[in-house]
């Protein structure tokens, strides 16, 4: 649940200013995204309460009654899209590349998107191996979008991203979401997702997009720990 400036007060009882001031001089978690900010309803029931700061308890009643949803992680990458043949001879041109292809709001500054992305890698490659990258595990990408997004970008040459194994990068992952809380649980599914070792293969070749979003669907619903059956691309 997502919580504007003007909402956190209310529930809080007091002005926006104050608000703004617990932000900069307290601690009070922020995010920002296209230069706006948002509160999670949950972080700010819990800085209220390690600071004895008084707050509503319906803050925390609805925040429960709302929790925010996760769709499937082949939801996910249809909103977000599969995109093939990203051009680029190394890894800032394949940032850019990846950034302009992103289905994104109009109002979203790109520039700034780009600014993030880069600014992750300068502090180490987001290659996890085998040939593939998120370029945002520890900065996530905050925007007020409509949905939660996964984009999958299928690279036409590999590039060198400094990955933990030396191997080039030919496939790259971005996540978009509205608040923490999401991205952690959508980074959980595309974790699991990408241990398996067929949707790596299906990566590898770039298998067809029904041949992707098929194995994903099929491993969503196992529960045995075995995984199922590869279907033909």
């Amino acid at each position: 649940m997502q919580l504007t400036v003007r909402q956190a007060a209310t529930y809080f009882g007091v002005d926006e200013g104050q608000v703004r001031r617990w932000i900069t001089d307290r601690g009070l978690p922020v995010h920002r995204a296209n230069e706006r900010m948002h509160l999670n309803a949950i972080e700010v029931w819990e800085w209220a309460i390690e600071r004895g700061v008084p707050v509503s308890r319906k803050l925390l009643e609805e925040a429960r009654r709302a929790p925010e949803e996760v769709p499937p992680l082949t939801s996910l990458l249809t909103t977000g899209g599969i995109h093939r043949d990203v051009e680029g001879n190394d890894k800032n041109a394949v940032l850019a590349a990846i950034v302009a292809r992103l289905p994104l709001p109009e109002d979203v500054d790109r520039d700034h998107v780009l600014a993030v992305l880069e600014a992750r890698e300068a502090m180490g490659s987001t290659g996890i191996g085998e040939g593939i990258a998120i370029p945002h595990v520890r900065n996530p990408i905050l925007l007020h979008v409509e949905l939660p997004m996964v984009a999958l970008f299928l690279l036409r040459h590999p590039v060198d991203f400094d990955s933990i194994d030396g191997l080039p990068v030919h496939a790259i992952f971005l996540v978009v979401s509205s608040s923490i809380p999401v991205h952690l649980r959508i980074l959980a599914e595309l974790g699991f997702a990408l241990r398996d070792s067929v949707v790596r293969e299906l990566l590898g070749r770039r298998a067809s997009d029904e041949s992707l979003l098929d194995r994903i669907a099929a491993l969503a619903t196992t529960t045995t720990g075995q995984y199922p059956t590869q279907k033909s691309s």
